[in-house]
């Protein structure tokens, strides 16, 4: 997904490109891929807002339920990166048709199961079709608008995705009122007619030089987060000198040493050692997951708050949510542009301390008793600030110190980071919540609050070293991809 692929204007490396898609409906393209975009990230937020209703329905306890949320989380995370080279090979089109087919399959197979069991099967189906839909939509999106209109294209692609996070808890509050099967089943609409739609208006395209993707690094990945995952929420109960938690422990880090080599030996590997090899970029990875991982904790934490100690309705909930989403949303753009007129160390570090001042209106003063108003709605705009500001920094690192060629593959890597941690970072909270009693004292979301503060804080030290180094480390990027180790980017 490189220019010298996406473009037009520019030869492919397998010759004239016939099958580009069409330039006369870039409208209806964006159209089309948007919603689907839409509906990935939709899912990522909708479910939350449900978990009340499905504690009840199957009795499960919140470690079972977390699944829900990090099954979908963990999986589109290790299918992401061998999704978009496998799309480069096979066609690009026939993915993205392919994932809308997936996820409308898995949304239907959420809205009937019987058992929790069942409706994190069906989420891992979802998420194989949202990580074939994300990296191959954008690459068709891209082909479909002139290159001066694409950062227009991509910003309303991203505030799209924005958006989901700002719709998801008030919509997902008044789906539940009727039924938790309909969180699922509103996705299908959109499916439907995105499947009638799109192999009739979009055209394929591929680049068929590049290495087959490392299946096997990815499986890597996904059973290394999986089991980290596993191990977080089970040892608060189970005791971390319990077997089976020190076995997932075990596993997990096998797996990784599994990845690390075989990334080290992969010519279209799962984590590229070159890239990592570039202090800004390790750097806002490392920024990146965590800052995902105090994400989804909040996120997660929030619903509990509502629901559980100020026992707000689900459609009450939902509503009281949306104002830090909406947020996002607003300040997005705002922090693009910002990037592109301080650099995204700054940016990051402005939007962390945002995040960290709300996290800290919270901790002095949410109590026990309901008011919205004066604690929770304040943090709420102050952590929305926060996202706003830093997850399009941490992201525009790439375009900040690596060539238009790796682009696409470092794009891979933030985003890969930043599901790893949101799976992380909700396994993490479930295990505090779980260490304190359940989430229903305040005690327990003090100390949750309190390891959004820590991570909020790394994530400072993070931006503040960023930038001191991207500048340097633009030049030494451009010197490393296009010497010797560009001509064989599969070697350590």
């Amino acid at each position: 997904m490189s220019p010298d692929v996406d473009d037009p204007a520019v030869p492919s490396r397998t010759g004239p490109r016939p099958d580009a898609p069409a330039r006369s409906r870039p409208g209806l393209t964006l159209l089309v891929v948007g919603s689907s975009a839409f509906l990935a990230s939709l899912d990522l937020f909708i479910v939350n807002i449900a978990f009340p209703v499905l504690r009840v329905d199957f009795g499960a306890n919140l470690v079972g339920l977390s699944w829900v949320l990090s099954g979908y989380t963990v999986v589109f995370a290790a299918c992401l990166a061998p999704a978009g080279r496998l799309a480069d090979r096979v066609g690009r089109k026939r993915l993205f048709v392919i994932g809308v087919a997936l996820f409308a399959v898995g949304s239907a197979a959420c809205a009937a199961a019987p058992s929790v069991g069942m409706l994190v099967a069906a989420r891992v189906v979802q998420a194989i079709g949202a990580a074939l839909v994300t990296p191959t939509g954008l690459a068709l999106l891209l082909t479909a608008f002139p290159a001066q209109r694409r950062a227009f294209a991509v910003g309303v692609w991203a505030a799209l995705g924005a958006a989901a996070g700002a719709l998801g808890p008030p919509l997902g509050g008044l789906l539940v009122v009727a039924s938790w099967r309909w969180v699922f089943l509103v996705n299908l609409p959109v499916c439907v007619v995105v499947l009638v739609v799109a192999p009739r208006l979009l055209r394929e395209s591929r680049d068929a030089s590049g290495a087959l993707p490392d299946l096997l690094g990815a499986l890597a990945l996904l059973g290394g987060v999986g089991a980290l995952a596993y191990a977080l929420v089970e040892a608060p109960t189970a005791g971390w000198t319990d077997g089976p938690v020190l076995a997932a422990f075990v596993v997990a880090a096998a797996l990784f040493v599994v990845l690390a080599a075989r990334s080290r030996r992969h010519p279209a590997a799962i984590v590229d050692p070159t890239m990592l090899r570039i202090p800004t970029l390790s750097l806002s990875s490392v920024a990146m997951l965590v800052f995902s991982a105090a994400f989804a904790a909040m996120v997660f934490g929030n619903v509990m708050f509502l629901t559980g100690l100020w026992r707000d309705s689900t459609v009450v909930a939902g509503l009281e949510m949306a104002p830090g989403p909406a947020m996002v949303v607003v300040v997005a753009m705002l922090g693009s542009r910002l990037v592109q007129r301080i650099g995204p160390g700054p940016t990051a570090v402005m939007g962390a301390l945002s995040y960290a001042t709300g996290i800290t209106v919270w901790v002095l003063r949410m109590t026990a008793e309901p008011d919205f108003a004066t604690t929770m709605l304040p943090g709420q705009l102050l952590t929305g600030l926060g996202i706003g500001l830093a997850m399009p920094a941490l992201t525009g690192v790439v375009g900040a110190v690596l060539p238009p060629d790796r682009w696409g593959a470092g794009s891979s890597m933030v985003n890969t980071t930043r599901q790893i941690g949101m799976v992380l970072g909700t396994a993490v909270i479930v295990a505090i919540y779980d260490a304190s009693g359940g989430p229903t004292t305040l005690t327990a979301f003090r100390h949750g609050w309190t390891f959004l503060l820590c991570c909020a804080g790394l994530t400072i030290v993070c931006g503040l070293a960023v930038a001191r180094r991207a500048g340097r480390d633009h030049d030494a990027a451009a010197q490393r991809f296009t010497g010797p180790v560009a001509a064989a980017p599969g070697r350590a």
